[in-house]
């Protein structure tokens, strides 16, 4: 929507959506090809709450925005003014692809009727996302699922659902 400014996308979404607050993150993970997809960064959970991703090395090109998107969340309300309740996941290891850093998040989930679907990536912090989405759906089944081939098309198991209602 290059025409658009972001009172008027603000407008439209009111309109379409019936929404009467907008929530704006910054930038995107590394190796995005759309400069910020929010399923890879910060998904709702439940009406107060969202995960967010993080990266916890100083070092890493992901955490710089990561950072400042979690500084932009902690001042943020919901549409009934109340704080956002924020949980933290931290990123997985970078993926990579003939040398290209692959957009690799636990954020990228999919929740269905009785599970989620977890990407995973057969590192360390499966078990941190899995332990963490686990308290936040208590009542659905966590599957992890190795995605690491799902990355080579720059999305995992949200991307590729686009959305369908479950």
């Amino acid at each position: 929507n290059p025409d658009l400014n972001k009172k008027k996308i603000e407008q439209r979404l009111r309109e379409y959506l019936g929404v009467t607050h907008i929530l704006w993150l910054n930038n995107g993970i590394v190796g995005d090809d759309t400069d910020g997809h929010i399923d890879d960064l910060t998904r709702f959970v439940d009406q107060h709450t969202v995960i967010t991703m993080v990266e916890e090395d100083e070092s890493d090109e992901n955490h710089q925005p990561l950072w400042e998107n979690l500084q932009r969340l902690e001042k943020m309300q919901t549409q009934d003014g109340k704080p956002l309740k924020i949980v933290e996941i931290p990123m997985p290891d970078p993926v990579f692809f003939q040398n290209e850093r692959l957009p690799a998040s636990y954020a990228n989930f999919h929740v269905g009727n009785e599970t989620v679907l977890l990407p995973a990536f057969n590192q360390e912090n499966d078990l941190k996302a899995e332990e963490i989405l686990q308290n936040c759906f208590p009542s659905r089944e966590i599957i992890c699922i190795d995605s690491t081939d799902l990355l080579w098309g720059l999305g995992s198991f949200h991307c590729l659902t686009q959305q369908e209602p479950t």
